[in-house]
């Protein structure tokens, strides 16, 4: 089944239809949206379109939900084993629901879900119908069809339908979401949202504007960055309808540019082994224990090309925390916490305490450690064309570094001999600190906004000359 990968979205999608924007939801944070139903156009048909990215991987985790109590509910999204489940519940008795086989674990890759509900249709096994990426989903390890002509609690009057919650201040998503549609009164084929690029195979969106939503129906584009329930809130509906969303702690920081036609560079929970904890969308490290550190790999590797990101040390602890770049081939040694504990080969990183791991040696960087402070922002250059790290605290580059300097290396933190290698960003949390990371859609607050040379990302300092933002339109183009 083709798939939106991260590493070929970027030209699959060039020239074409472009979502600008996406929500991102922190379940530590209890983000969610909500809205109350009203009269709908056909409570017995309706289809629910999103392109999901997940970043809690084995976790309950909602998508769309209708909550009233524990006995009756309508709900969508993850389940803790990986797979998807859509469970209808009225009076404690199972109305419909499915659970797939195939199992969703990839915080790396943007899904597109469609689930069609036509309970009018005479065939069971037709009323409701599931869509990953274009193609149907017809392998379940539990599914139970709705009887005919049984009305959908999601187009049922006077409900409160929520995005990212399973309901009850429960099974939040961890994660970001763009181009949600809903459709009130007909139950429609995945070709309404999408289609496949002709020349790649890829599953990619189109421009759905023109749809006829119906009633309850509406199209979240996350246009805007309020938190007000009106056309200027991050829940605005862009259908025509006007069915606002309210915001529920979420802010103008949610609204990202990473979506489902431009994937940016995040870190995958999966690889953060229980020591550390990954919040806002895969982009904030927290160090969880005291005796021992959490890394975590970044879903995008440098193999050609020139590449920047920033990060901010925002809790610093005894001096650890370290962020950098490490090479595919040793990534699966780890790493300790404070000073590089091995050394470890080909791993490029720089931690609060001032040790360095240069690609093959741990060494102190005399002053490094003194010269910064929470809250500043070091900025990260990798010239994987020459060879070279440049990095910068707050702008200014270390040893008067020249990132655009080519096979000098004026400057340079470090270099090496190009050979081919793929370089990951990589973090490593440990007892507390708290590393915040940019890699062109900032989960934090900025002054100032700077974008690399074709436009993407923003970012405090200005991207060098030639470097470019870890997205996959960059790297279709340039890795």
């Amino acid at each position: 089944m083709p798939l939106i990968l991260p590493g070929n979205v970027g030209s699959a999608t060039a020239g074409g239809f472009n979502v600008a924007n996406s929500l991102r939801f922190n379940d530590g944070s209890s983000d969610y949206l909500t809205r109350t139903t009203e009269t709908p156009t056909n409570a017995d048909k309706f289809t629910f379109s999103a392109w999901v990215k997940m970043s809690a991987v084995g976790t309950d985790s909602t998508i769309i939900s209708e909550y009233t109590d524990t006995n009756n509910r309508s709900e969508f999204g993850f389940i803790s084993n990986g797979k998807l489940r859509w469970e209808f519940l009225l009076s404690g008795s199972v109305i419909a629901s499915f659970e797939t086989n195939r199992l969703f674990r990839d915080p790396s890759a943007w899904y597109h879900f469609v689930l069609a509900y036509d309970s009018t249709d005479g065939t069971a096994g037709d009323r409701f119908k599931l869509y990953v990426n274009g193609v149907r989903e017809t392998s379940f390890s539990s599914s139970t069809n709705p009887d005919q002509n049984q009305n959908s609690r999601w187009q049922t009057s006077g409900l409160t339908l929520n995005l990212g919650e399973r309901g009850g201040g429960a099974q939040y998503f961890d994660g970001y979401m763009s181009e949600v549609v809903m459709i009130d009164g007909s139950a429609l084929a995945p070709t309404s949202f999408g289609e496949f690029d002709s020349d790649s195979g890829i599953w990619k969106p189109i421009n759905v504007s023109g749809l006829t939503f119906g009633n309850n129906g509406f199209y979240l584009e996350y246009k805007q960055s309020g938190t007000s329930t009106n056309a200027s809130g991050m829940g605005a509906d862009t259908s025509g309808n006007a069915n606002h969303f309210a915001v529920n702690n979420l802010t103008a920081v949610d609204q990202s540019i990473d979506t489902c036609t431009n994937n940016f560079c995040t870190f995958m929970s999966h690889t953060s082994g229980g020591y550390a904890t990954l919040s806002e969308g895969g982009l904030i490290s927290t160090g969880n224990s005291a005796s021992d550190s959490g890394s975590s790999i970044a879903s995008f590797g440098m193999t050609n090309g020139k590449w920047y990101w920033e990060f901010e040390f925002d809790t610093q602890n005894s001096g650890y925390g370290l962020s950098g770049a490490i090479d595919t081939t040793a990534a699966k040694f780890g790493i300790q916490g404070g000073a590089i504990g091995y050394p470890v080969p080909n791993a490029y990183m720089i931690s609060v305490g001032g040790n360095m791991s240069d690609g093959g040696v741990s060494s102190e960087e005399s002053g490094w450690a003194s010269d910064y402070s929470n809250g500043d922002v070091l900025g990260m250059a990798f010239d994987m064309d020459n060879g070279a790290w440049y990095m910068h605290l707050n702008g200014t580059y270390y040893d008067s570094g020249d990132p655009t300097s080519g096979g000098s290396k004026t400057g340079a933190v470090v270099g090496w001999t190009p050979n081919g290698k793929t370089l990951v960003p990589v973090v490593t949390s440990y007892n507390g600190s708290i590393e915040k990371f940019n890699f062109g859609s900032p989960p934090y607050a900025i002054s100032s906004g700077n974008q690399d040379g074709d436009g993407f990302g923003n970012f405090e300092y200005a991207v060098p000359s030639g470097y470019f933002a870890l997205c996959t339109k960059n790297l279709a183009e340039y890795g």
